[in-house]
């Protein structure tokens, strides 16, 4: 019976060795929690839109269990402020914000949006009233559309949605506001239940979060998207608007070369791709830049003279340059600072005024530079060396004629009651104005303007 009973007791233990052996195997072997973390700490505009989008998107390919934004802002623009606030209440795992500092207007907005918020000591959160690009309070549409996205964000996740309409508009009854827009410092939004808990750092608030062995991934642009943010500035859209106006006015001056047109293609195509992605740049936009294109080309190959139709293009062109550049909501400039739609008009016009520059500077060396006679054919087909076309102008060289229509350079030329193919030397020849055949190829005159004027 002794027997017996150490055996069974020897078999108790051993089982109980290996449950305890294979609890600690599973354990071990269980996945840490994955936290991603991002951050948002400059003004709400299309640009931080777009970064919360592609880090939302990250953190799902991740796979993360948990999502923590950290939060430092004055606020921005409403539209792009909503986006987010809709895009953190769709996803589907939790979302916690660490307001590091202040989650003011907009701020406000996108915290009330998720599950938890974390603030360090001596931040705020609130007033949260929609103003203008002048600071001044916006119209009131645009204040009750803020409170009620406010209450019903507050709502969705348990806030007191009084309190939360409260830091939009002071008429709001609010015990804390005192007949003012309320704002609410770290102490009172844990007190009000706006706030779970004070953090001073993200470790503290993984430890507030019983997070502190979870995995974290902190999110980083990729190399494409920091190309595009660099490429959002001013100074460098001045540039690429230089590029794209030199490279279609030296394209249209030497047809068939393609290298001035290559290089206006591909500057057009990183001025509008940044802007476009970012959300400032609308289709409408971009169509009303194609737009002032077609027409500026209609007046250049199609419509004789300089008149309403290319004025017209180069005023659309302007102003669709103008208008990619800020964020304005179909011409509403209510949320537009006078500082950055200046900034774009300065881009625009130092662009256009350097394009001219550089062509009237460096027009005549391009052309005769190594690098373009690389790129044109020069071989040429005398008369002397025995070739003839067939239609042989040589007797025209010197005669003198009036131009047919306006050279832009090519255009046709009169002379004596025929019309002839030329092209100017000059670049650009009025019609009527009298030329003089400098020269000839195969295919047109070669002309340039005299001093004689002709009576019409």
């Amino acid at each position: 019976m002794k027997s017996l009973a150490k055996q069974r007791h020897a078999l108790f233990l051993f089982g109980l060795v290996c449950y305890l052996l294979l609890s600690f195997s599973a354990a071990a072997q269980a996945p840490k929690p994955k936290v991603f973390v991002m951050k948002i700490e400059t003004e709400i505009d299309p640009r931080t839109n777009r970064y919360s989008k592609l880090a939302l998107e990250e953190a799902t390919r991740q796979e993360a269990d948990y999502v923590l934004l950290e939060l430092d802002t004055f606020g921005g623009a409403l539209n792009d402020a909503d986006e987010i606030r809709k895009r953190i209440l769709e996803y589907p795992k939790p979302v916690y914000v660490f307001i590091n500092s202040n989650a003011a207007s907009a701020g406000a907005l996108i915290s009330l949006a998720c599950d938890s918020i974390y603030m360090s000591p001596g931040a705020n959160i609130g007033a949260a009233t929609v103003v203008g690009a002048d600071g001044q309070a916006a119209p009131g549409k645009y204040q009750s559309y803020m409170r009620s996205i406010m209450r019903s964000t507050a709502e969705s996740n348990g806030r007191n949605p009084h309190l939360a309409e409260a830091m939009v508009e002071a008429s709001v009854d609010s015990t804390l506001s005192a007949g003012q827009v309320l704002s609410l410092t770290t102490a009172e939004a844990i007190k009000l239940g706006f706030c779970e808990g004070r953090a001073a750092s993200i470790p503290e608030v993984l430890q507030l979060l019983n997070l502190q062995d979870a995995e974290v991934v902190n999110f980083e642009l990729g190399t494409v998207d920091r190309i595009i943010s660099f490429f959002l500035n001013p100074f460098l859209s001045g540039l690429l608007l230089l590029v794209i106006l030199g490279g279609l006015y030296f394209e249209l001056q030497t047809p068939g070369v393609g290298f001035p047109l290559l290089a206006a293609l591909v500057a057009g195509f990183l001025y509008l791709t940044p802007y476009y992605l970012n959300g400032l740049a609308e289709n409408w936009e971009i169509l009303l830049f194609i737009l002032g294109l077609v027409l500026i080309g209609l007046e250049v190959f199609v419509i004789p003279g300089f008149g309403i139709t290319g004025i017209s293009g180069i005023v659309v062109v302007f102003l669709s340059l103008v208008l990619i550049m800020v964020n304005n909501q179909n011409f509403d400039f209510t949320f537009v600072a006078s500082e950055e739609l200046m900034k774009s008009m300065i881009a625009v016009v130092t662009g256009m005024i350097g394009a001219v520059i550089l062509i009237t500077l460096t027009w005549k060396h391009v052309v005769g530079s190594k690098a373009m006679q690389r790129m044109v054919l020069q071989t040429t087909f005398e008369s002397k060396d025995g070739y003839r076309s067939a239609n042989n102008t040589d007797h025209l060289i010197g005669r003198t004629g009036i131009a047919h229509t306006r050279m832009v350079p090519s255009g046709r030329v009169l002379i004596d009651d025929v019309l002839y193919d030329a092209q100017a030397l000059d670049g650009y020849i009025e019609k009527g104005e009298t030329v003089q055949v400098m020269d000839q190829s195969t295919f047109s005159l070669r002309v340039k303007r005299t001093d004689i004027k002709t009576v019409s």
